[in-house]
């Protein structure tokens, strides 16, 4: 059994490339960036107590970036002083990363693996799953890797696409052919997965939804923010039942 879906494992690699480009295919990202690294810091220092003026806040945690592609999440959490575990199931995204990550002297374990090939039982803090499980191959034993691999009271963060008419137009119709910010055939609609039907395969392998929140893009403003509105991007953040 694995999560790892090739096709869909290829449509990356043929970008590894771009990973660092922030005006390439992978744009979206770069500014999808600051708004996921807010969200997750913010929710993270709260649970673990931590202290939000320090300059590593994170220090100490160990954290899993699982679908790190080039490292856009990784490096971030690096920075704020997280022991950061990048593992991607492409061998040309995780070269990419390193070679980044040597560049800006950030030490980071970045892996070629899927979450259930690593052995590690109950080791991060924190695991990030961010625009990735509408990618897999099976979402019922990637998430059950995942709760084995996340801590007691540790936290998990799962960012995907909403299933809805409003997602398919902004997501692939205005995404991929119009705005052509993404190649066309990036993202299946059909994968695209309800909150609830999320939270509901959540739940099954026990853990307990802590927030959901909508994330939405500001044409005007070029940038993204917080809402209540979860028909098209959404993160689910959540700990061990």
């Amino acid at each position: 059994m694995t999560t790892i879906n090739k096709e869909e494992i290829q449509k990356f690699s043929n970008l590894a490339d771009q990973w660092w480009d922030p005006k390439g295919k992978f744009k979206p990202l770069h500014m999808f960036n600051p708004i996921r690294i807010e969200y997750i810091t913010e929710k993270v220092k709260d649970h673990f107590k931590l202290e939000s003026k320090k300059i590593e806040p994170l220090k100490g945690l160990e954290i899993l970036d699982i679908g790190c592609g080039g490292g856009l999440m990784s490096e971030p959490m690096s920075r704020l002083g997280g022991n950061v575990t990048g593992i991607d199931a492409s061998e040309k995204n995780i070269k990419i990363a390193k070679i980044h990550s040597k560049k800006n002297r950030l030490k980071i374990n970045y892996l070629t693996a899927s979450p259930e090939k690593l052995k590690e039982i109950e080791k991060y803090d924190v695991i990030l799953n961010l625009e990735i499980i509408e990618h897999v191959e099976d979402v019922n034993l990637y998430l059950k890797s995942c709760f084995s691999l996340l801590k007691k009271n540790g936290l998990m963060f799962t960012a995907t696409l909403n299933r809805t008419l409003i997602s398919y137009i902004k997501a692939i119709i205005g995404a991929e052919y119009i705005l052509r910010w993404l190649p066309i055939g990036t993202h299946d609609w059909n994968k695209f997965i309800k909150p609830e039907e999320l939270e509901k395969k959540l739940l099954n392998e026990n853990f307990s939804t802590i927030d959901v929140k909508g994330l939405e893009f500001n044409p005007i403003t070029q940038k993204w923010k917080k809402t209540e509105n979860l028909s098209v991007n959404y993160i689910i953040c959540c700990t061990k039942i």
